[in-house]
């Protein structure tokens, strides 16, 4: 199926529609309109429909240092919060994370239950001293700790930065040292393609080669 712009389409099954927040083409394309038409008002309507704001926004779009832009000025909000807590009266025991290992381990998170791992995460994180402002780093596998430490640092308002798990101890050490990181967060390893690759002896040379930033 083309479009006409002789893009290739997709056409998801009636299920998959009837449970997407875009339904079809014709509101995919009505929404694009409205943007392009007004684009603040297209955003600030979203911005109200869909996040739940700690105290609300002055100004959508402040251009007046064009082009370093601040996009819903005066507002405050978070992350964390968005993604679990508003959604404890009505999907708590839905799923929000579904992990499925290399090895066949497959585990369901609930939003209870990510919300109860990540506020246990935010606790620890601040146990070892991380507070707002603050940068962590994350060189960690692709598994469900990960997500949850990154909703964590959001959570107590500290600056997370991701690491591939595949870059080399030099690698990391520059990205530490670039972001001024106060904490590393890893695993001892992981299994990529069916085998086993170790991630803490790349966390320990990289700390050995002058990242003072962390404690």
């Amino acid at each position: 199926m083309l479009n006409q712009n002789n893009q290739e389409l997709f056409k998801p099954s009636k299920e998959f529609s009837r449970n997407a927040r875009i339904k079809n083409l014709c509101e995919y394309y009505d929404l694009c309109d409205e943007a392009k038409e007004d684009f603040e008002g297209f955003w600030k309507r979203q911005a109200l429909e869909k996040i739940e704001w700690f105290s609300p926004f002055s100004r959508v779009l402040n251009e007046d240092k064009a082009p370093f832009y601040k996009w819903f000025e005066g507002g405050t909000l978070n992350v964390s919060y968005q993604c679990l807590d508003r959604h404890m009266k009505t999907r708590r025991n839905k799923a929000a994370l579904i992990f499925e290992g290399e090895m066949g381990d497959y585990e369901v998170y609930t939003y209870r239950r990510l919300l109860h791992e990540t506020c246990k995460a935010a606790n620890l994180l601040k146990k070892f001293g991380v507070k707002k402002g603050d940068r962590v780093v994350i060189y960690m596998p692709m598994i469900a700790e990960t997500a949850i430490v990154m909703l964590a640092c959001a959570r107590i308002g500290a600056i997370h930065s991701v690491v591939f798990g595949g870059f080399s101890p030099e690698a990391l050490r520059d990205r530490i040292i670039d972001a001024g990181a106060k904490l590393v967060v890893t695993a001892d390893g992981a299994f990529r393609r069916g085998k086993p690759y170790m991630l803490k002896p790349a966390v320990d040379k990289a700390l050995s080669e002058g990242c003072e930033s962390v404690e």
